[in-house]
């Protein structure tokens, strides 16, 4: 078993790779086989496995969320209430609800058991640069 927290810097909405930080982590651990467990510690993030060959997808990705949960500004989300944080702060809430703010991976023979395209993305719901941390949890 071992534990450890990533520390992301972000700069507004967008999706952050993590795969090489966590493959590295996980090579000095030593591990040989396991399932990695991957937990946001935030509210206004998310966790993603995604493609990572081509980069049109994230941006892609960043644009359909947008169109689906537009800021609190836009007069289809004139309902909501939690507005004191700025017109992105509750939309973030909605996007962290509908995408995992979990991921469990296997790990075998020491690597993440990951697809020849698929990476470990944070995606990051705020306009604003935020720390964002992952705790991860190797049994």
């Amino acid at each position: 078993m071992a534990q450890t927290e990533f520390h992301l810097g972000t700069r507004g909405q967008g999706l952050y790779e993590l795969t090489r930080e966590v493959a590295g982590w996980l090579h000095d651990t030593g591990a040989t086989d396991g399932l990695l467990t991957l937990f946001v510690r935030h509210t206004s993030c998310s966790l993603l496995i995604q493609e990572n060959a081509d980069p049109d997808v994230q941006t892609d990705l960043l644009a359909w969320l947008s169109r689906c949960v537009p800021p609190a500004t836009d007069p289809s989300l004139s309902y909501l209430r939690h507005t004191l944080k700025g017109p992105d702060d509750m939309p973030a809430h909605i996007k962290a609800a509908l995408l995992p703010v979990s991921l469990s991976i296997p790990v075998s023979s020491g690597r993440m058991v990951l697809g020849t395209w698929q990476g470990i993305y944070l995606f990051e719901h705020r306009d604003a640069p935020h720390s964002r941390r992952v705790a991860a949890h190797l049994g």
